[in-house]
């Protein structure tokens, strides 16, 4: 299965700061089989950057997207629109289901309308700390799975991704709320085993990806648990050093 390194600009750069900081991305960039690297820019920047990238090299994705087609949303964006501009589409991230209050049927209803336009999702999933706190972690991380994954036919759970977020982990300035690889692996063979239980054999070709304030320090450490396929970076994503140095830890763990 290929690694999947995904990092989230959230609301950085302005068109200009981006298109220039893609310039230099695909300099250091080489194509890598095995490795897929997707970055996430703001709306404004996605078509012009479509036009700028080497999809060999780099794959665009969509931070969200409405999941209506077509209508009267003032100031939103469907999948629809997206179609040909982007290749993935991020959903449920926990800012999304936080700040903009986005329910799990609003989820699920945009992990149908990107695989209906042929955008792959990458299915945001994560507890909260007081979850965490009180032992809800798989109970919680179920019902978003399987909540979000409701409207998938068998046949487009492959062209699915899972990004497991634990939200008391993301954004952390000290150590002391980063998410240790041995509990990160218990969630992520928790995960695997509950899709193999729902989905059968297929639950093996779905990427299950970690983040939480991944950086080039502990990105190792992360890619070499078992069964984790890759990773969504926040903040080490907008400086091309950091995000590089990540790039090329997942292709020596891979090698």
């Amino acid at each position: 299965m290929k690694s999947y390194i995904v990092g989230n600009w959230k609301m950085n750069f302005t068109v200009g700061e981006a298109s220039v900081y893609l310039h230099k991305l695909m300099q250091k960039l080489r194509t890598m089989r095995e490795i897929e690297v997707i970055v996430a820019p703001s709306f404004v920047a996605l078509q012009p950057l479509s036009l700028q990238l080497d999809r060999k090299k780099l794959r665009l994705a969509a931070q969200a997207g409405n999941p209506h087609d077509f209508g009267a949303y003032t100031g939103e964006v469907s999948y629809t629109q997206l179609r040909g501009i982007v290749d993935y589409g991020i959903v449920g991230h926990s800012e999304r289901r936080q700040l903009f209050h986005e329910t799990d049927k609003d989820i699920r209803a945009a992990v149908a309308a990107a695989l209906r336009n042929q955008i792959a999702p990458i299915l945001c999933i994560g507890e909260t700390e007081t979850e965490h706190t009180f032992g809800e972690t798989k109970s919680v991380l179920r019902d978003q799975l399987i909540g979000g994954l409701s409207e998938v036919s068998t046949e487009d759970l492959e062209k699915i991704l899972i990004a497991y977020e634990p939200v008391w982990a993301i954004s952390t300035t000290t150590g002391t709320h980063l998410a240790a690889p041995d509990e990160v692996s218990e969630v992520i063979q928790y995960l695997r085993r509950t899709l193999r239980e729902t989905y059968g054999e297929v639950a093996a070709k779905i990427p299950l990806l970690y983040g939480g304030s991944v950086n080039p320090s502990n990105a190792g450490a992360y890619l070499t648990i078992p069964d984790v396929n890759g990773l969504l970076v926040g903040g080490a994503s907008l400086v091309a050093e950091k995000f590089i140095s990540i790039i090329d830890t997942a292709k020596k763990v891979k090698d």
